[in-house]
């Protein structure tokens, strides 16, 4: 009998990326049957766009009701796990990369066994839940998250393990958004209100990325943005507004970017994949001193938008000051071993499903 895997696919197309890898991996070793559960057939579309020879079961969960099917607006995820709980259900091993699938620990009767891929290998608080402490193992891409999951008492040491960051096997290939050689500004700023970049300077940020001479600007914030604020618009040749595609979540804008510009997103660390100037953001003056902001070490911080042209002038020059520091941030946040991480988390997957209960 081969052992079945399902992969949880209810949340919005960017957490995709963080275990396809895994899967597609699991998919090829013997023995082992993979399924890929999902409301939404845009996702599932992406999915088989990476998956040509077919090795993946796509199984199609019945959608509440919610609005057109969309790659960035699912439908309620606790509405899709109830809906579809006796389908879920039966697999003895799920795989996840969203904490709302811990519910299914409340349902009388459930059994089934539950890892955690956590997406992002960012700063933020917000990415600390107590509902990360209901899963049976939890992947992290590197020590700095193995780290605080036991710290904060959400995982113990037997039960959170570093894999790597998958992501970096799916990044897309370098091409050219702009019809001119000048260097690109990605600004990426975060969806959540409380820190966004964006969400109260919105205006004088815009104003600013404008007025640059001599720079190509993506504007490409975290896809959940979109759907707090309203869509960004300008006439500017020089500006490229992403609010949410295909190339806003495959790597395609951080792999040709010269300078980053954020807040607290943890895109950050894939466009330090290659040490590269950033700036980061500090528009409200917090104190930059929890470990929600330590990635600001790893750049200029400015606290001003009309600072920005400076701040960029200077990048260049600067940049030799921060490589250390940039170098040592990604080995801590992310595990970059010579073994793939799509390999080190279906090791890790199997090695978990095979066990006892």
């Amino acid at each position: 009998m081969p052992i079945d895997i399902a992969f949880l696919a209810i949340a919005e197309a960017q957490q995709l990326y963080h275990w396809l890898p895994a899967a597609l991996e699991l998919a090829r070793r013997p023995d082992v049957r993979v399924s890929v559960l999902s409301p939404s057939d845009q996702i599932l579309a992406l999915i088989g766009s990476y998956d040509a020879e077919g090795s993946l079961h796509h199984i199609r969960l019945r959608r509440p009701l919610a609005g057109p099917d969309s790659l960035f607006r699912q439908p309620s995820r606790l509405a899709t796990l109830l809906l579809n709980y006796a389908t879920i259900a039966r697999f003895p091993t799920l795989v996840t990369t969203e904490i709302s699938s811990a519910w299914l620990r409340r349902v009388p009767g459930f059994r089934s066994r539950m890892i955690l891929i956590k997406h992002g290998a960012g700063d933020r608080e917000g990415g600390y839940k107590k509902r990360h402490a209901d899963f049976d193992l939890t992947l992290v891409a590197g020590e700095k998250d193995r780290r605080r999951m036991i710290d904060r008492g959400l995982c113990t040491p037997d039960t959170v393990a570093v894999g790597g960051y998958p992501k970096f096997e799916l990044k897309a290939e370098r091409q050219r958004f702009f019809p001119d050689d000048r260097p690109v500004l990605l600004y990426n700023p975060h969806f959540d209100p409380a820190l966004s970049s964006w969400v109260k300077h919105g205006p004088e940020m815009l104003a600013t990325l404008e007025s640059l001479e001599g720079w190509n600007v993506i504007i490409a914030p975290h896809t959940k943005m979109a759907r707090n604020v309203p869509p960004i618009a300008s006439s500017a040749p020089h500006i490229r507004i992403d609010m949410g595609s295909r190339h806003s979540i495959d790597m395609s804008y951080t792999v040709i970017a010269d300078v980053y510009l954020g807040d607290v997103s943890s895109q950050v660390y894939e466009f330090l994949i290659q040490p590269r100037p950033c700036i980061f953001l500090n528009l409200d003056h917090r104190d930059a001193s929890s470990e929600t902001f330590a990635h600001w070490r790893l750049g200029q911080v400015i606290e001003r938008a009309d600072a920005l042209p400076d701040a960029l002038s200077r990048a260049n020059d600067l940049q030799p000051t921060y490589v250390a520091a940039q170098k040592a941030a990604m080995q801590q946040s992310i595990d970059l071993s010579p073994v793939p991480a799509s390999q080190r988390q279906a090791d890790l997957i199997l090695n978990f499903a095979k066990s006892p209960a």
